[in-house]
């Protein structure tokens, strides 16, 4: 059974045991997942760098001991206990309101309707972050078809869902094509964040249906759309699939010597949008950032600064309990670009896409929360 209590301890040389004690316990999928619960155990680490305090974390074996470690935590009397992810939110509510005297943080949810003193819920404006990605993927799609995988089906994700297809429609209404978006989602259960099989199959049928850029939001999941974009390379035209641009948006993009001997003329390259983490550098196949890449952008949720923010206001003495957002206002959303994916997106996208951000905090782009 993977079940860990694992303890990490921040003290500079010569100085007392630090007082602040800090657990973490994870949704499905684990720490390492490298998507939403690492970038949370990024965060925490980042805060145990930087201050005086002791880290604790539990990983659940299976979806069913989710909730699980919270209680402990609260036992041994710790000073701050996050729950990753909405799964741990009942086990965060019953806690926050019998041990009165240790603050709680959940990401992804709201404990006890935002009225508990001593817990907070850190969530996130998705459908922001996501508009910019489904921009991103509308510009740069050549056969006018994007996919969505979601992981769970439920509202949480229907906001990456919303998001993204209103930013895909935007880019294909401004260049006059009418464009597609296919939207499935892996399950209905917590299984669903942690089944790359079947997202490898539902990635199949999208490509087999045009799609040549797919955005996931699965959790552990979305490494099933990784393998499979990076296996399969390219999306060749012919029958149901038309480019729509005739013109290849990456015939200057230098390919590596695999991608040139699977994929020749009359196909075009096959892009995967990350979730949560930057997850660019997991497209790249031949360990040189200068080649084809296939990780178009990641879609940042910075569950990292949300978890560093609510250890600090710990430290600091100035934690609050109720609820926190982080959108596109302070930087708690947005898209990655950097070494693996700038020759991907063309100056000209990426200068759009901070006039969309400035609209859409002014209000004069409103972006769908559900779809």
């Amino acid at each position: 059974m993977k079940r860990t209590l694992a303890l990490l301890t921040v003290a500079a040389l010569g100085l007392s045991l630090a007082q602040v004690r800090v657990g973490i316990a994870f949704d499905a999928g684990g720490k390492f997942d490298r998507s939403f619960n690492q970038s949370a155990w990024e965060g925490a680490q980042r805060a145990a760098k930087d201050f005086k305090i002791q880290l604790f974390d539990f990983e659940p074996a299976d979806p069913s001991q989710v909730g699980q470690g919270i209680r402990k935590f609260a036992e041994e009397g710790f000073d701050l206990v996050i729950g990753v992810g909405f799964a741990n939110e009942p086990a965060i509510t019953a806690n926050a309101k019998e041990f009165k005297d240790v603050k709680f943080a959940v990401v992804d949810a709201v404990p006890g309707e935002g009225k508990l003193q001593n817990a907070v819920g850190l969530v996130f404006r998705e459908h922001e972050g996501s508009f910019l990605v489904g921009y991103i993927a509308g510009k740069m799609s050549r056969t006018g078809v994007v996919g969505f995988i979601g992981g769970m089906d439920i509202p949480l994700i229907h906001k990456f869902e919303a998001g993204y297809r209103a930013g895909a429609m935007y880019a294909f209404k401004e260049d006059g094509i009418q464009g597609k978006v296919i939207a499935q989602y892996v399950g209905n259960t917590p299984a669903a964040w942690n089944d790359p099989a079947k997202a490898k199959e539902i990635a199949a049928s999208q490509v087999r249906q045009g799609a040549d850029i797919i955005y996931a939001a699965a959790g552990g999941s979305g490494l099933g759309l990784i393998d499979y974009v990076k296996q399969t390379k390219c999306l060749k035209e012919g029958g149901a699939v038309k480019f729509v641009r005739k013109a290849d948006p990456y015939a200057k993009v230098p390919k590596y010597a695999d991608y040139t001997k699977a994929c020749g003329a009359g196909t075009t390259p096959l892009f995967f949008i990350g979730v949560d983490a930057n997850q660019n550098y997991l497209g790249d196949t031949d360990n040189n950032p200068q080649t084809l890449n296939h990780g178009l952008t990641s879609m940042m949720k910075r569950v990292d600064v949300a978890v560093y923010e609510v250890i600090k206001s710990v430290v600091q003495k100035t934690f609050k309990g109720g609820v926190r957002e982080f959108g596109l206002a302070n930087n708690g959303v947005g898209y990655a670009l950097d070494e693996y994916n700038k020759a991907l997106i063309p100056a000209g996208v990426v200068s759009k896409l901070e006039l969309i951000k400035r609209d859409i905090l002014a209000g004069k782009i409103k972006v769908p929360e559900q779809r």
